[in-house]
C-alpha cells in the first residue's frame, strides 16, 4: 500500500508586491508539488493581483503569475475569494482562467481537509 502524501493548502493573503510574501509562498509550493504532495493555494484580500489577466509582465524571476501556472501545470489547485475580487474592483473576467472562483464554504472545506495549512 503506497503511503498517503501530507496535503497542503497555502493560503495568499498578502499584497504580491509586498517584499518577497507570495514569491517565497510560490517558491515553497514548487518542491512540495515536485515531492508529490497535494497542494492547494488560496487567493484572498490584497493577495488577488497575483490572479489578475495582465498584458505586462515582470522580469522572468519575479513573474509570479508563470510561477502559479506552472504550479498549475504540476497539478496544484488554484481559488480565488470572489467577494476579494468584488471588492477591490477586479471584475471576474479579468481573472486567468486556470483560477477557479470560490468562496469562504469553500475555503472551510479545504482547511478542514488539508493535513497542512500555511498562510503567507
Amino acid at each position: 500500500r503506497a503511503a498517503r502524501r501530507t496535503s497542503v493548502l497555502i493560503i495568499l493573503s498578502h499584497a504580491a508586491d509586498d517584499g518577497d510574501t507570495t514569491w517565497n509562498a510560490l517558491r515553497l509550493a514548487t518542491p512540495l508539488t515536485a515531492q508529490g504532495a497535494p497542494v492547494r493555494l488560496f487567493v484572498m484580500n490584497d493577495a488577488i493581483d497575483v490572479v489578475r489577466q495582465q498584458a505586462d509582465r515582470p522580469p522572468a524571476e519575479f513573474d509570479l503569475q508563470a510561477m502559479l501556472r506552472a504550479l498549475l501545470a504540476r497539478g496544484a489547485r488554484v481559488k480565488v475569494c470572489t467577494t476579494c475580487i468584488t471588492r477591490c474592483g477586479m471584475g471576474h473576467g479579468e481573472v486567468i482562467p486556470e483560477v477557479s472562483l470560490s468562496s469562504m464554504p469553500e475555503l472551510a472545506a479545504w482547511v478542514t481537509g488539508s493535513d497542512r495549512v500555511l498562510v503567507f
